[in-house]
């Protein structure tokens, strides 16, 4: 066994020879695809490409190749398109959360303007488009449907919940569409463009969106349990930033007395250090935490249980062992 592949998944050296070969296929095809005339275009371009990440939805797109033919043209091709996807995102994204850094370095939006980190995100979907349009049509209607399910998960967090919606189911909602919408794409593309079976390709799907969710969620939990930088970003930057993630909703959708200075808390302005400090603590005890380890393990549980369906290949084990991952990440 090997863990020459991301998040140290297990897999038997052949499947992990490939991925590395792979990956560096995609690396280059990321490179050569942001290149433009425009000195300016290109260097805001880098600016994220070069910045690493975990290239997660690419590795899925190749893992998920492992049900069919790996060596598809349009595999490499299809796992540059849904990562110059999600850094077109993650330019705006930060304009519209206003945010000051991105990967450990400063963002596009402060480091230019946000009119330069706007066109720079069109622009790295526009070259996702051209590579994609070499995928074939149905390629094209899979990436447009994701692409206005994110567009909708956004807008359905920026408005929030409506006089009458149910918070959780909302907030769940929101996971599914602004961030697990792609990640199922990846594991799609990855079977569909190997030629794999109609069952292998919505199986995969299904599972992948909800490793995506539960992602999303172990995140949720590792900005509040976490003592370091574990989730990638300050721990309590979300109740800071007033964003009711999964641990918050548990919690306000508690009545029982014990609860009631937190619950007060979580309805107030935490921007202040001291009762951020303080709501931070009360929340790390709470038994919302469990609660929300427990949602992150169903979640893992139901996908782990779709992939058992399929074909009893090496990329199945890699696939479960993800499902393992997700879990153990939030100790």
């Amino acid at each position: 066994m090997n863990s020459g592949v991301p998040f140290g998944l297990q897999v038997d050296e052949a499947l992990a020879a490939d991925m590395r070969e792979r990956l560096s296929e995609v690396e280059r095809l990321l490179t050569e695809s942001i290149a433009s005339e425009d000195p300016l275009l290109t260097e805001a371009s880098r600016h994220l490409v070069e910045a690493g990440g975990k290239r997660f939805r690419p590795m899925l797109v190749l893992l998920a190749s492992h049900f069919g033919d790996p060596a598809a043209a349009g595999v490499v091709p299809a796992a540059a398109v849904v990562e110059l996807t999600h850094l077109a995102t993650l330019y705006h994204d930060d304009v519209m959360d206003e945010a000051t850094m991105r990967r450990g370095e400063v963002s596009a939006n402060t480091r230019w303007t946000n009119t330069v980190a706007i066109l720079t995100g069109d622009y790295l979907f526009a070259r996702a488009s051209d590579l994609l349009a070499d995928l074939g049509p149905q390629a094209v209607r899979i990436q447009a449907r994701a692409f206005a399910r994110l567009v909708r998960g956004q807008m359905a967090e920026t408005t929030g919940p409506g006089a009458d919606a149910d918070p959780l189911k909302h907030y769940l909602q929101v996971v599914a569409d602004k961030t697990a919408s792609l990640i199922a794409v990846s594991g799609q593309f990855g079977a569909m463009l190997a030629g794999s079976s109609t069952h292998v390709v919505d199986t995969v799907t299904s599972a992948c969106e909800k490793i995506g969710v539960a992602f999303q969620l172990s995140d949720d939990i590792l900005d509040i349990a976490s003592e370091s930088d574990q989730s990638g970003k300050t721990p309590g930057t979300d109740l800071r930033e007033g964003v009711r993630t999964l641990p918050v909703l548990h919690v306000l959708s508690t009545t029982d007395a014990e609860s009631a200075r937190l619950r007060e808390l979580l309805e107030q302005d935490l921007t202040d250090d001291t009762l951020h400090a303080e709501a931070l603590e009360l929340l790390r005890a709470h038994p919302a935490m469990d609660r929300a380890r427990a949602d992150l393990r169903q979640w893992a549980e139901d996908a782990r249980g779709e992939l058992l369906t399929l074909p009893d290949v090496p990329v199945r084990q890699a696939f479960t062992g993800l499902c393992d991952y997700v879990v153990s990440r939030t100790g």
